[in-house]
Formats: structure tokens, sequence, C-alpha cells
């Protein structure tokens, strides 16, 4: 073979794994645009365990198991001769909803159409129920002050007025009550609906309450009453072991020396799943740059769990846990659709590992973390070995989906393994990554915040919100809670009253739920 038909030869071996990979990349863009996005493994795969669903591409699903759900069980103390009919989650909701009877009567003086007698009532029977809904109502609250005076002062000649006390307004010289500013905040953070249609809602009951001056409200109790508890949410955070952490995309409009399209970021650290006390927090930064997860958790000693971004890795004191649902979809998303190949087949291998660790975790979810530890050393160790081992011996292009899903797991090979280090770890980041899920819902709702204070105090609001949702609170409830009690504190300077606002605190549960 000459020189020349050598070359030609190299540049075709080339250009045909360019081509593969660019082949490779369309598709994958392709289905991406026209596929469903389920990560859900095919059941006729065999082997494999279907762990995601198309709702939440990221939580285990519960093994189906054989069941009959009308046995009885063993310790019955009666027979039943017929099946009973299961209550549903709606039945027991209406359960809870106050009830008006409707009575349907006949005319009086209805009579018999045979014999024209009469008719008299002998009772009634129940026919149907339904569900009325009763439209939200505003009412104008007029506070009056009444004035005492002291008689016996008075006939010595001295005035002795004493007023009455009145509650603070939760915003001076405003319209705005506790109810009020929390069902717009509750309407935008939970709900996800921008000022500009709730406008035409308030519109609806009769005032008009312009976007603007619900985006002042917000920033007002922001600034003033939630940023204070958002601090001291930050301060117990930083006292747990195992905290985690993800980050998301934003959008701010009017920053200082930046432009309009510019990217910015909403940072996630929340609480394990383990922790009584559950914390969401979120903050809001102009870059992903590292200083600012390590400004964060500048004072936090422990294990964290995060995705593959190296920015978490200038933070002191800290245990990086890797996430193994990334390197599953690594692999997922390294399968051609539709075609049988060597790429598909090494790239099930891969998915299927993942998948047989995510089912050992499931087997363990009830157990404690000295146990689960114990299991994981047993079971999970030896397949993470035998799964690195096969990782190692694959040899395909770098630049393929497959060969960068193979580059990814070596990379995050020592930060998945720190899930050997303590029973209490997880051995995905999915819990970070569902506590982000409100943010870009919420971002595809309004699209950008206009400035970057109106970006931070939507991070100090979703924080609030998400933690009282975590902790087993009505949101609505525990924001008019708040506003309602922060103003009237003996000194609202004090921080380290905010301990009596924290979301678990007894009388918040029994007031809030």
């Amino acid at each position: 073979m000459t020189e020349l038909e050598k070359k030609l030869t190299r540049e075709n071996e080339e250009l045909t794994k360019k081509i593969e990979v660019l082949t490779e990349q369309v598709n994958f863009l392709i289905s991406k645009i026209y596929n469903p996005s389920s990560e859900k493994t095919p059941p006729h795969d065999e082997d494999q365990l279907a762990l995601f669903t198309d709702d939440d591409l990221n939580i285990f699903n519960e093994v189906e198991t054989a069941s009959d759900p009308d046995a009885i069980e063993p310790d019955c103390l009666e027979t039943i001769t017929y099946k009973r009919k299961k209550g549903t989650k709606q039945s027991k909701i209406i359960k809870e909803l106050p009830i008006e009877e409707v009575d349907c009567y006949l005319e009086e003086g209805c009579q018999c159409e045979w014999c024209e007698t009469v008719l008299r009532p002998i009772g009634r029977e129940f026919v149907r129920e339904e569900v009325e809904f009763i439209p939200a109502t505003l009412k104008r609250m007029r506070y009056y002050r009444h004035a005492y005076e002291c008689p016996t002062c008075k006939e010595d000649g001295e005035d002795v007025i004493v007023k009455a006390p009145t509650p603070k307004p939760v915003i001076q010289k405003s319209l705005a009550s506790p109810s009020s500013v929390a069902w717009l905040l509750h309407q935008k953070y939970e709900q996800f609906m921008p000022f500009h249609r709730q406008e035409k809602e308030w519109q609806r009951y009769g005032i008009d309450l312009s976007r603007t001056t619900m985006a002042n409200w917000a920033v007002n109790v922001s600034q003033n009453w939630l940023t204070p508890l958002y601090e001291a949410l930050h301060k117990e955070l930083l006292k747990e072991n195992i905290l985690f952490a993800d980050e998301t995309t934003a959008q701010v409009l009017r920053e200082k020396d930046r432009k309009p399209r510019s990217k910015s970021y909403m940072w996630l650290y929340r609480t394990g799943p383990h922790t009584e006390r559950q914390i969401v927090l979120y903050e809001y930064q102009t870059t992903r740059a590292a200083k600012h997860p390590k400004a964060f958790l500048a004072n936090f000693r422990g294990f964290l769990h995060c995705d593959g971004y190296d920015g978490y890795n200038s933070i002191p004191n800290v245990t990086r846990v890797g996430c193994l649902a990334h390197v599953r979809r690594k692999f997922h998303e390294a399968i051609p659709k539709g075609e049988q190949s060597k790429t598909a087949s090494a790239a099930k291998v891969g998915r299927s590992y993942c998948d047989q660790l995510f089912k050992l975790e499931e087997k363990w979810q009830n157990l404690s973390g000295e146990e689960r530890l114990k299991k994981r050393k047993e079971e999970s160790l030896p397949l993470f070995e035998e799964f690195f081992t096969w990782v190692s011996q694959m040899h395909v292009l770098k630049q393929s989906l497959l060969g960068k899903a193979l580059i990814y797991a070596k990379n995050q090979k020592a930060y998945l393994m720190n899930v050997l280090l303590d029973g209490n770890l997880h051995v995905s980041n999915n819990l970070a990554e569902r506590s982000i899920r409100p943010l870009v819902v919420g971002r595809k709702a309004w699209y950008f915040s206009t400035s970057s204070n109106g970006a931070r105090s939507s991070a100090v609001i979703f924080s609030i919100i998400q933690t009282a949702k975590d902790n087993g609170l009505d949101p609505f409830k525990y924001l008019t809670y708040l506003f309602e009690k922060m103003p009237n504190r003996e000194n609202p300077a004090i921080s380290m009253n905010m301990k009596d606002f924290f979301p678990w605190q007894t009388e918040i549960q029994e007031q809030c739920k």
C-alpha cells in the first residue's frame, strides 16, 4: 500500500468516526425534541429495573408486587362475606369539608294522583353529594383605637388618657394585610401565577391592585420580615452533618454592568430526608462561580451531596458525595433509539449496573443508618467494584455519548464510593433536584426577574415556602402567621427571636397545618 493510500485510509477512518459522532449527536438532539423525556427502563430489557417515571425522572418507583386488595387479615374478629369498597383519597378530603344539606320537598298540599288525598311526609333518602365552590371575598378591616380616662385624676385637675394598643401593620402606610400579602405570595411562588395575572384576578374581586404594588409588597416583606428568618435558618442548616446542593439558571433583566440576557443562578442548599427539621434554602447569585457555595457553606463540616460540577471542590471541610442518577442518565442518553448495536448494548449494561444499585437501596430504605451501611459494604461494594472494572475495560470514542458516559463515571468514582462512609448518605442527589424543580416551574411561568433585588427576594420567599411545605405546613397559613406575629414582637431587631418562628415550633405546627 502506497503512502497516499495509507493517508487516504486514515482520513477515511477519521471521517467515518466523525460521522458516527455527529450522527449520534443529531439523533440525540432529535430525541430530546420529539421523544418522551422519560428515563424509565423499557420493560422488555432483561435484568433492567424501571426506576424512573415520566412525572419524576429522578425518584424511585415502588416495586410492583403481587397483592390481593380484598384479602382479609388473619386477625380479623369477624367474617366478611362481601367486598368492602375501598375508600379514596377524595372521599377522605370531602369528609373534612363543612356540610350543608339541601332538602327537596313537594309543594305544600300536594295530593295523591289516584285518590286526591293530601300526602304526608314519611322520611327522606340520600340522593347525591356535590362540592360547592365559594369564590374568595374581600372585606375592609377598619381599626379603631378606644381611649380611656381616669375620672379620679380628672377631678384633681389631671388628664390621664390611656389608648388601647393596636396591632402593627405588616407594611406601613399600606392597604396590605397579613392575609392579602400571604395570598399573593402563595399564588406566585407556590401556584406560579405571575403578578400580571394576579392583577386581573384582584380586579374581579373589586380592587385595583397593580403588579407594581404587588412586587413592592413582596420585596418589602421579604427584606423586613422573611430575610431575618432566612438568615436564622441558614445558621441552623450549617449545624447539620449531611446537606444536598444543586443550582439552576435564572434571568434577571436589570443587573449592574450585565446584559439583560446574561445568565444568573439560583443555588439550592437543603437538609437530608433523615433530619426531623427540614430546611430548604435558595440563594441568588450572578454567576456559577465556586466562590458562591464556598461562602454560603463556609462554616459547614460534613457530607455534601451534589452533581459533577467541580465548583463544589473548593469548599473546605466537606466530603463530596456523588450522584448515581447523573451517571445513569449519561448511559441512558447513550442508548440509540430504535437501534440494536454494540453501543446500545454497552450503554444498557452501564444503565443496568446503576439500576441494580438503586434496587438495593430501595430494599434498604426502612433500615437504620448502621444497618444500611453494613448492607452496602456487603452487597453494594462488590457491585460498585464490578461496575468500575467494566468501565475501565471499555474502549470507545471519547467524543461519543457512550464515551462521555464512561469518562463521567470514571471521574465520579471517588465521590460515588463515599456513600460507603455513612449509612445515612444517599446514592443520588435526587432530593436536591426535586427541590430545585419549583424554581424551574416558576421560571417557565414568569420567565425572569426584573431586578437583582427582586431575584434575591424571590429566593428568600421560595425558601420560606418550601421549608414550610417540607415541615408539613400550609404555606399560606404559615406566611399569614408570620406577618401577624413578626411586626408585633416586643423587639423586632433581635434576630435570636427568629427561633420562635421556625416552622417546627409546636405552636406553629398546631396553627399552620
